[in-house]
């Protein structure tokens, strides 16, 4: 095959449509699309929002393309608006998600933000609500026992810009006037670097200091350890399906038996107005939410909890009411079981997996929007897009498109382990305890590796398109 060489070419004025190179795609977002087809989102959706747009005058941004336009922020792990915009731009696979011709141009971010300031939080809890009916009507949602947990979330304001509440002082003026009292008259910057350095006291505080620019963000010790302003976001996750049953975004400083409750009763509303028939009866959390008032006030609603217990030397009783010790000791009873370590060990694993989906790989961790209640929004449609694809993956056994790669890879991975085994097994040259060995590595290499590809096999295979295809 000769070396073939660059030549800008000038395209013709008019191309037709037809003539267009097209590749084979991805058959995700189609099937997506005739899911949200045949459950009727598009006309939930427009029925929900038409009382918040005016009759007549100039047409704006369509629900159904905004809603979409998340849908692919979280399919494709983009964390801001403006990334949402350029990647619908450039794909034209995602110009036929969302209805756009060639010959039209794709919403832009600023469209997207005046559509999220019009909306109320109502709509995107609805649209929420509507997702999870729809795992109700397949038979994926149960709702008995419900695991509860929290994360932070990256506020878009910087610790630089917080300032004091009783004198409005930012950091350096706050260092400034501590430098005047100490008898530095002029102090310059390695002088209050100095200080700072050489001060006790040096912790922040949310009764003190404040955000300007975002006041209702907190400041908070993040997953890794760094300290920012940040958001509290709670779920409730249903144990048996690993569903997204009742979202939160609270203030970070809010601790966890506050908000359990809440979110709590957030989660058996969802599934009344999903039309499940199941009640909450069991509720699984960490050590962190482990408090008497909220044992006693589960008990009194006929739950049983299943938090495991902080380490403390001795408890007393004394100067406690007496509805405290009972609940407790039931509590332990529960825990120490055999049911109580069943279900905390999967409390560790389904319902951390969630917050993987949403936060890490579908762009949730790092909120680009102000305001509580507009992180509120763009997270509980995250969550709602997590239970989309729990639907796509249980229902109809499609994986997210980034995942096809991987699951190509783990596929050969499988294939190499099983000619692994072969070899090991059948070889004279190796010794009995070397092939033994090997042949044990080859078979859970094998089955680690199955295990990680069979949603894709199944997202081609179920569907009539060939792994070469894709």
């Amino acid at each position: 095959m000769a070396l073939g060489r660059r030549q800008p070419n000038q395209d013709e004025l008019f191309i037709p449509t037809a003539q267009l190179a097209t590749g084979p795609g991805h058959p995700f977002y189609p099937k997506l699309n005739e899911g949200l087809a045949e459950a009727g989102f598009d006309a939930f959706i427009e029925k929900l929002c038409a009382r918040y747009y005016k009759a007549g005058g100039r047409p704006g941004l369509p629900p159904g393309v905004y809603f979409r336009m998340l849908l692919i922020g979280y399919f494709e792990g983009l964390d801001s608006q403006r990334g949402i915009a350029w990647r619908c731009a450039d794909s034209l696979a995602l110009r036929t998600f969302l209805g756009v011709a060639l010959t039209e141009a794709t919403p832009v971010h600023a469209s997207m933000t005046i559509i999220r300031q019009r909306l109320p939080e109502s709509v995107f809890d609805k649209a929420f609500v509507f997702v999870l009916s729809l795992l109700e009507q397949q038979g994926v949602l149960r709702g008995k026992t419900v695991a509860i947990d929290a994360t932070t979330l990256e506020a878009n304001a910087a610790m630089r810009s917080i300032v004091r509440k009783d004198s409005g002082e930012d950091w350096k003026q706050y260092l400034q006037r501590l430098a005047q009292a100490e008898g530095i008259e002029n102090p310059t910057d390695e002088d209050l670097r100095r200080l700072d350095r050489a001060r006790k006291d040096k912790q922040v505080s949310n009764e003190q200091w404040a955000s300007p620019i975002d006041p209702d963000s907190r400041i908070a010790k993040m997953k890794d350890g760094r300290t920012h302003l940040a958001y509290k976001a709670e779920h409730a996750v249903d144990l048996e399906s690993q569903a997204i049953v009742a979202t939160t975004v609270t203030f970070a400083d809010q601790s966890d038996p506050q908000s359990a409750p809440v979110t709590l009763s957030l989660a058996e509303a969802n599934l009344v107005l999903a039309g499940s028939q199941t009640q909450i009866a069991e509720a699984v959390m960490d050590k962190g939410y482990h408090d008497n008032r909220l044992l006693v006030q589960l008990a009194e609603g006929k739950r049983r909890t299943y938090i495991p217990e902080r380490r403390q030397q001795s408890r007393c009783w004394t100067d406690k009411p007496l509805e405290y010790e009972a609940a407790f000791r039931a509590h332990r009873r529960r825990v120490r079981g055999d049911k109580g370590r069943r279900l905390n060990r999967g409390r560790s694993e389904r319902c951390e997996r969630p917050f993987a989906h949403v936060c890490e790989t579908g762009g949730g961790r790092r909120a680009w929007w102000r305001g509580q209640t507009n992180v509120s929004k763009v997270h509980t449609f995250k969550c709602a897009a997590y239970n989309w694809g729990l639907l796509l993956r249980k229902v109809w056994g499609y994986c997210k498109p980034r995942n096809a790669p991987a699951g190509a890879a783990a596929l050969f991975l499988a294939v190499s382990a099983l000619l692994g085994v072969v070899a090991a097994t059948t070889s004279p040259i190796m010794g009995p305890k070397f092939a033994w060995w090997l042949g044990a590595c080859a078979v859970l290499l094998a089955t680690i590796a199955a295990h990680h590809c069979i949603h894709s096999i199944r997202s081609f295979r179920r569907n009539g398109h060939s792994l070469t295809g894709c």
